[in-house]
């Protein structure tokens, strides 16, 4: 991967979500969602990285001397949990806005983050141990190259981990129908003819030549919110490796 990969950037995706930037780390605000999404993310990303390094669940740094990548990473709501697990943090957003409000925010929190405007055109030449890209690749101009340029920054043996939306009548109804019709997600947020199934997805990760590891759903319960789980309908999580 170099810093001539060619971007994968939709403009539109980029202005929608440069124009939520001030919001980004308000829990009650328009990203309020995500606040409620996160907990479950990184429980699941703990996990496998845990299973895959045969890490110690109980060590509080066990990415020191691993580099990682968000790719899509907003304000850092990832990119600070995974630099507190030790890992060198790289975010990559193409909004320039939110890259913004993500360096204040790391600096606040003493957190060295190294924030880039753009998409996979700033990966750079240094591969990754972990790349994590969250409801990112239904928001791309081509999710095949977006993938593929995914994969050409990891390192062989290491982790690159996804989540989106599935393209089924249960997502179109929780997430447009009712998310975005009662503002519960910004109006505009989603394309649901831009959503991947599942094997889709496995698709364009298998061509980029990577190894599909794991697919947990995400979904959401009346009683507990977010939880992990088989139902594949509304939302999942894939975790890849590179041989």
């Amino acid at each position: 991967m170099n810093a001539t990969a060619p971007t994968t950037v939709r403009a539109q995706e980029a202005a929608h979500f440069g124009n939520l930037a001030a919001d980004w780390w308000d829990p009650k605000g328009s990203s309020a969602m995500l606040h409620r999404l996160n907990p479950v993310r990184l429980k699941y990303i703990r996990e496998q990285l845990d299973h895959h390094w045969e890490l110690d669940e109980h060590d509080r740094r066990p990415l020191a001397g691993k580099r990682a990548v968000d790719v899509g990473c907003g304000a850092g709501l990832l990119c600070e949990p995974l630099a507190r697990l030790g890992a060198e943090v790289v975010g990559i957003d193409a909004a320039p806005e939110n890259v913004e409000v993500a360096r204040i925010h790391a600096d606040g929190q003493g957190l060295a983050i190294d924030y880039r405007a753009g998409s996979i055109d700033m990966l750079g030449p240094e591969p990754f141990d972990l790349i994590t890209s969250l409801e990112v690749v239904e928001h791309v101009e081509d999710p095949a190259a977006f993938v593929r340029g995914l994969a050409g920054a990891l390192k062989p043996g290491g982790l690159l981990i996804l989540s989106t939306p599935n393209r089924t009548p249960v997502s179109r109804l929780a997430m447009i129908t009712l998310g975005e019709g009662f503002g519960a997600i910004p109006r505009g947020t989603h394309d649901w003819d831009r959503f991947l199934t599942p094997d889709e997805l496995r698709g364009h990760l298998e061509a980029a030549g990577l190894e599909v590891l794991d697919t947990e759903g995400l979904s959401f319960s009346p009683t507990r919110g977010f939880v992990l789980g088989e139902n594949l309908a509304l939302n999942y999580l894939v975790t890849s490796r590179r041989p």
